[in-house]
């Protein structure tokens, strides 16, 4: 039986059970996995010294893991540029959001945005795995992996304007019922969904492609679960894995 989107005050556990992956996407790469997870009861606010430490941490790790190479020749960043290029588009142009924070981390520095943003993009780096986290609240519907058509809508800025941008036809993108929620799998999310100071219950998504294992992922998620909770020992959370030929 299908499962009826959500409102934005749907349980979190519905909020994941209604996640879909479309079948065109698994096509392009069958080894792809997204880790879901729906935390609530987050105490937001600005950056501290606390996660200010650990983007420092990352910050290091990325160097470390770059060493003399370049990026793009870390596994995982590779992984994801051929991804990228699978859909047409050009990972040198348009970098997953991996490939832009460790370029980030090892010069000149990964951004200082709020609590809950530097601590998934410390985790995205220390893991290798691109991670995106987004308000749970601001959604309008299910969230869904799609192949795009090239009509959906999609909110965001460019030269300080606020736009509304259309994505490629046969980009990937995730979406809900009121458009584009991030493009290019994972390169840019839009404004309507960013976490904020106020956010309390928060939607993350943890991208995984050959050669990361399974085991890496759910330690990715772990990590991530643990450094939020940090601030929140009481923190509510709902996950859920997305892979080719699971239910």
């Amino acid at each position: 039986m299908a499962i009826s989107p959500p409102s934005a005050a749907a349980s979190p556990e519905a909020f994941l059970a209604s996640a879909r992956v479309d079948p065109a996407v698994y096509e392009l790469r069958p080894d792809y996995r997204a880790m879901l997870l729906a935390v609530d009861g987050l105490v937001p606010g600005p950056s501290d010294e606390g996660t200010d430490a650990l983007l420092r941490a990352a910050e290091k790790a990325a160097v470390d893991a770059v060493g003399s190479s370049a990026p793009e020749q870390l596994p995982h960043i590779a992984a994801w540029r051929e991804a990228y290029r699978s859909f047409g588009a050009k990972p040198q142009r348009t970098r997953n959001s991996l490939e832009a924070l460790v370029r980030r981390a090892i010069g000149p520095g990964l951004p200082r945005v709020n609590r809950l943003t530097d601590v998934y993009n410390a985790i995205s780096v220390l893991h290798q795995i691109p991670l995106g986290g987004e308000d749970l609240t601001a959604y309008d519907g299910a969230p869904r992996l799609i192949r795009a058509t090239g009509t959906e809508a999609f909110d965001t800025t460019a030269g300080g304007e606020d736009v509304v941008e259309h994505p490629d036809a046969g980009e990937v993108v995730w979406c809900d019922d009121a458009g584009v929620t991030c493009r290019r799998w994972n390169w840019r999310q839009t404004r309507r969904t960013q976490l904020s100071d106020q956010t309390l219950t928060a939607f993350f998504i943890l991208d995984a492609l050959d050669p990361m294992s399974d085991e890496a992922l759910v330690a990715a998620a772990d990590d991530l679960v643990a450094r939020l909770s940090l601030s929140t020992p009481t923190l509510r959370v709902v996950q859920r894995l997305l892979r080719a030929g699971a239910a």
